[in-house]
């Protein structure tokens, strides 16, 4: 396991690289909240990527996963702070996130324009007002499923292990950490900075999930970004229909724009 020390905190990072490729470019991949991980991206886009002649780099996000799990520090801010840590001296990144990543990817861009080459967002949305109220009633959710432990379990459970281990790290990182209080009280970029974002986007959602309602305010913050909606898919589009979303995105990668 390959942890870096990045504000105060031990990230899980795994970082693949093409061989034969001189001076590769970086793609980040950022998983979603409380029930997701690096795990998401390492068996959907991650060696298909490295495969197309991308270096890829992967995280845990602060809580999650393998990282270090601090009490404090869970505002946007704090996982924007640890990409820009993490990213320190590369050049221009092109950065896909799954849910809660896509908006850390949208909130780095804010940040830094210039250091992005790209961004793809699955099941995802930019840091509106509109979207982190969604994020904050999801939190009250988990957080009261956390309250009945068993209710919670039995509901992770009947998505086979792998989801009752998942539902289960949420529940830890809801009960020992501030991020059900600190994360909806977040600071959030101005509009204009969101506005002011340039580089290609590419918008991918589940007709079938909530969030596609936030698909047309997307792309009036950002005209240029492509949307593609699946038919039949829920909020879990990335790991249920990996094939589509590889499909998908390695068409847009290969139209060359955003490189």
């Amino acid at each position: 396991m390959t942890t870096v020390r990045v504000n105060d905190i031990d990230l899980h990072v795994q970082e693949l690289t093409p061989t034969g490729v001189a001076d590769p470019p970086t793609v980040v991949l950022l998983h979603g909240l409380a029930t997701d991980s690096m795990a998401s991206w390492y068996f959907t886009m991650a060696y298909p990527l490295v495969e197309l002649g991308y270096r890829v780099l992967l995280l845990d996000l602060r809580g999650h996963g393998r990282s270090q799990r601090p009490a404090l520090g869970y505002a946007l801010d704090d996982f924007v702070d640890d990409l820009d840590a993490l990213l320190a001296g590369r050049e221009k990144v092109t950065i896909m996130g799954n849910s809660f990543g896509g908006t850390v990817a949208f909130a780095y861009a804010a940040r830094h324009p210039e250091k992005v080459a790209g961004i793809v967002s699955v099941e995802s949305s930019p840091p509106t007002p509109v979207w982190f109220a969604r994020l904050t009633s999801r939190l009250s959710d988990l957080a009261n499923a956390v309250a009945r432990p068993r209710a919670l379990v039995a509901v992770g459970a009947r998505r086979g292990a792998r989801g009752a281990q998942r539902a289960q790290d949420a529940a830890r990182l809801l009960a020992e950490t501030s991020l059900r209080e600190e994360l909806p009280a977040s600071r959030l970029p101005a509009r204009a900075r969101l506005e002011a974002i340039t580089c290609p986007v590419l918008c991918l959602y589940g007709d079938r999930s909530h969030v596609v309602e936030m698909a047309p305010e997307t792309q009036r913050l950002l005209p240029q970004a492509a949307l593609r909606v699946f038919a039949g898919q829920k909020h879990s589009l990335l790991i249920d229909q990996p094939e589509d979303v590889r499909a998908a995105i390695t068409t847009w990668l290969r139209g060359g724009s955003h490189a």
